[in-house]
């Protein structure tokens, strides 16, 4: 794999607000109100177990649109991934486009609902249900698994817009609990209402009060002063405006900031589907492919078993089908594609010299052993029989490498002997 990187651009990304507080606090206000800027572009407001805001449409100024929906999760990621497309058509200096969520607590408690309605659905719970329909239900780790997964899906969208988002969160102090979910008494904790990554995936976090000012409790930005783990949050002005934060504060800036970059993880074959797809692979050149990324994913030694339960390394299976079709290929007279068939093959002496390193090396008596060494030397499964010139020659350098290592690591292994008993 070719190392890629780049050197750092400096821009600030359009950033993606938590402003969370407690109840009527001006939150939704502070939201509206951002609309009234002339530096912000369309503006769109998603309402989500709140009432629709048609009311702020009454603030001086106030430009934005109410996004419908039908109240179901589906419809709500249809509409971000929308908003979504429409940003990222933006133009280098065309005012950002804005999203506003009221409120992502409700969001979480949508997906927790979903939660539980999937967990009744089991047969094992219908069951005690059918006996005690008052039973508790246990929410099981697959069905939190898949939850998460949809939030996330939705926060992914978010994080990437290029434009500004205001994710609307309730908060409030709570009784302290240990480890165990008891009461510790005397003791009270701040929360948000949401999903526990919120947060953290928020590059800035407002906290919003009735009876003092409101703070910017963290901000991933170089230009507000706050350096993380080690400054108090900062206290916010009493005629503070996201406008202000958004432009003034963090510096974005039309002409140069940028959505942010987010690289999620890419699904990746597991060892048992590679060796469910060698199993019915019909070529050899789709065997090569799956043996190139057996060894990518660092699977070689992953222990599977075949069609008639004979367990093996995934390497070895796979080396030995493309051996197996390549007989299969050679009594039909069918030209092997993508290989290595239009060089010479390697020469008798060839054939001779690999025959004696292998034996010098020692631990290859079995074909499919010297087989599966060819196969990770070459990053393709090939037989001893089939090599050309050139893989011949470059098998014997390698055996030669390891031959050597082995006689190094024999004397280091012998002085150092010789050394303990010297001290004797």
């Amino acid at each position: 794999m070719v190392l890629r990187t780049r050197r750092p651009t400096g821009s600030v990304p359009w950033p993606l607000i938590l402003l969370e507080g407690g109840e009527k606090v001006g939150k939704s206000w502070s939201a509206a109100t951002l609309t009234t800027s002339p530096r912000i572009g369309r503006a769109f407001w998603i309402a989500l177990g709140e009432v629709d805001a048609d009311e702020y449409g009454a603030l001086p100024g106030a430009d934005f649109e109410i996004v419908e929906h039908d109240g179901t999760f589906s419809s709500i990621l249809s509409a971000v991934t929308d908003i979504h497309a429409l940003a990222a058509e933006a133009e280098p200096g065309q005012p950002p486009v804005t999203l506003v969520i009221d409120t992502m607590s409700a969001e979480w408690e949508w997906l927790k609902d979903w939660a539980d309605e999937r967990a009744r659905q089991s047969d094992k719970n219908k069951k005690i249900l059918a006996r005690d329909p008052n039973a508790e239900i246990v929410i099981p780790p697959n069905v939190w698994t898949d939850t998460n997964a949809r939030h996330r899906k939705l926060t992914r969208l978010l994080m990437t817009l290029k434009g500004v988002v205001v994710m609307i969160a309730r908060g409030r102090e709570t009784i302290a609990v240990d480890d165990h979910g008891r009461p510790i008494s005397g003791t009270k904790e701040y929360r948000v209402d949401g999903q526990k990554g919120l947060p953290f995936d928020a590059s800035v976090w407002i906290r919003m009060h009735r009876d003092r000012r409101s703070i910017i409790v963290g901000c991933r930005s170089i230009h507000t002063g706050i350096r993380p783990g080690r400054d108090q949050p900062m206290e916010l002005s009493d005629d503070w405006t996201l406008d202000w934060v958004i432009f003034d504060l963090l510096k974005c800036n039309p002409d140069t900031s940028h959505a942010a970059r987010l690289v999620d993880r890419r699904p990746e074959m597991t060892p048992e589907q590679i060796r469910a797809e060698a199993l019915k692979a019909t070529s050899i050149e789709r065997l090569r492919e799956l043996f190139e990324q057996t060894r990518a994913l660092g699977y070689e030694g992953v222990l599977v078993t075949d069609n008639f339960g004979n367990e093996g390394e995934l390497a070895q299976l796979i080396t030995y089908l493309a051996n197996q079709m390549r007989a299969g290929n050679a009594a039909t007279g069918e030209a092997e594609t993508g290989g290595s068939q239009n060089q010479p093959r390697a020469t008798p002496e060839q054939q001779v010299m690999l025959t004696e390193l292998f034996v010098e090396a020692g631990g290859f008596e079995d074909s499919a052993e010297r087989d599966t060494y060819i196969a990770e030397v070459l990053g393709r499964p090939v037989a001893e029989t089939e090599l050309n010139v050139h893989e011949a020659e470059t098998v014997a350098s390698r055996l030669r490498q390891d031959i050597r290592a082995e006689a190094d690591k024999a004397k280091a292994a012998r002085a150092n002997t010789a050394s303990k008993e010297a001290v004797r």
